[in-house]
């Protein structure tokens, strides 16, 4: 496979053409073919990947779906079975430790010393890296200030709020300043107001820094700023593409009805709006521009419907939609 073709097949131009003010398109990870099993199963399942270098990717898809690996596979921690790999401008079956020098890890579980304090913590992984004792100092008080975590420098870690450990687990990954950062569920278990104050620093973060940043996620809301996202489900890719194009595609507005008491006016609205797929109770349809007539659809269902409900479609649609055409195709 020539770099041209894989390339233009991501939705990416070649690596030779321009990009914006003549900015050459490189590629921070260039994955083709990735395979990984255990114990018989397939995590992940032939999977092609090209991120551009200062690009916000987004891995998608449930739990289970093979993100975790795979982010596993990128970071050198787990040996893919088949497939090529470069990341960081190293081949990660070939050159792992350097592949460790220039990428940052955020694990899905805290990576930090609950007994040490946050200075302490950073200047410890410091210490791992080779950093020299002025350059942890001034890079640690650079990412405490970015963090907004400057008043808790001396404090426990065990001490911390939940959000608080997460925005330091995310300081840690950064303290080497490394090209590529990988977020693995970056904001799990936190709270609304937490989550939203971590992905306040990340776009902080994404400003400042401009690196090359990929997340896995099954909250498919936060990925809604990625610059692209691709769609895993057991192992596979089964979608890909920039938020926004994909969510278009969706049509204008999620009609969404519960519970239908009538086959027949069902069938009569697939044949209007197109086949519903259905979850649970609920039947869901997409409404092409032009078509949301709600006080139409309110009253041709008056009877037939415990409740209607109209939305503009999101990244959960998107996956959820081409989950259920990729099992109908099985």
């Amino acid at each position: 496979m020539s770099g041209g073709r894989g390339l233009e097949r991501a939705g990416l131009p070649p690596a030779s053409s321009q990009l914006g003010r003549d900015r050459i398109v490189t590629m921070a990870i260039r994955a083709r073919a990735l395979r990984k099993r255990y114990d018989g199963v397939t995590a992940v399942d032939g999977l092609d990947l090209d991120v551009a270098e200062g690009e916000f990717f987004g891995l998608l898809g449930p739990n289970g779906a093979g993100k975790t690996t795979t982010i596993h596979i990128l970071a050198t921690l787990t040996r893919p079975d088949d497939g090529e790999l470069r990341v960081a401008d190293c081949d990660v079956r070939e050159e792992p430790v350097r592949v460790r020098s220039r990428i940052g890890l955020v694990f899905q579980e805290s990576a930090l010393d609950g007994t040490l304090s946050a200075w302490e913590n950073l200047c410890f992984t410091g210490a791992l890296h080779g950093l020299s004792q002025p350059d942890v100092e001034e890079r640690a008080g650079e990412l405490l200030n970015l963090f907004d975590l400057g008043a808790k420098k001396n404090a426990r870690v065990a001490t911390l709020s939940g959000g608080m450990r997460r925005a330091l687990d995310i300081a840690r990954g950064l303290l080497h300043r490394p090209q590529v950062l990988f977020l693995d569920e970056p904001t799990l278990g936190l709270d609304v107001i937490n989550r939203r104050a971590i992905w306040r620093f990340l776009e902080r973060l994404r400003q400042q820094r401009g690196m090359t940043m990929l997340l896995t996620t099954h909250y498919l809301e936060e990925a809604r700023n990625c610059d692209r996202v691709v769609f895993l489900d057991r192992g596979k890719p089964i979608e890909r593409g920039q938020p926004a194009e994909l969510i278009a595609r969706m049509g204008e507005y999620i009609l969404e009805i519960e519970p239908v008491c009538s086959e027949y006016r069902a069938r009569a609205l697939a044949a209007e709006l197109g086949q519903p797929i259905q979850e649970n109770e609920r039947l869901l349809f997409r409404v092409p521009p032009g078509k949301a007539d709600v006080a139409s659809l309110q009253e041709r269902m008056r009877g037939e419907a415990s409740s209607i409900r109209l939305r503009k479609p999101d990244l959960n649609d998107v996956y959820v939609w081409t989950h259920h055409k990729n099992v109908d195709r099985a």
